[in-house]
């Protein structure tokens, strides 16, 4: 579906956008403990808006209401994770790494949801793809 290639198009962007800020503006502003945590929260946002992308093209063939409930539930895992480690590394502030796990929980359900529409497509055709 279109709005999730959107949707993972925009957060490519701010992964790639984010990164070179890392990269080249926070690396003699923060502590390296702080831009390996920058590089983390990165890293797992491209990892998922790869997946945003795969929703977005499985919607074409795949039609379910669980990869939909995946695309929400990995925006808002990348809102979460990625977005908390973002505040923690400029900020300093400990108690944002609180949030960050729920993240991860947003994104492993995302994934179990990928698995349940693909099961069930592979239940009602016969095969996955």
């Amino acid at each position: 579906m279109r709005q999730w290639i959107i949707i993972a198009a925009v957060s490519g962007f701010l992964a790639v956008a984010l990164g070179a800020f890392g990269a080249h503006l926070l690396e003699d502003r923060i502590s390296e403990h702080y831009l390996g945590v920058w590089e983390t929260a990165v890293q797992y946002q491209m990892f998922h808006t790869g997946g945003l992308l795969a929703i977005g093209v499985l919607l074409n063939f795949v039609p379910s209401k669980h990869l939909v409930r995946a695309g929400w539930l990995m925006t808002a895992g990348i809102v979460f994770f990625s977005g908390s480690l973002y505040i923690l590394a400029l900020s300093g502030i400990g108690i944002l790494g609180a949030i960050t796990p729920i993240g991860g929980i947003l994104f492993l359900a995302a994934w179990v949801f990928i698995i349940l529409a693909l099961l069930g497509q592979s239940k009602n055709k016969g095969r996955v793809a």
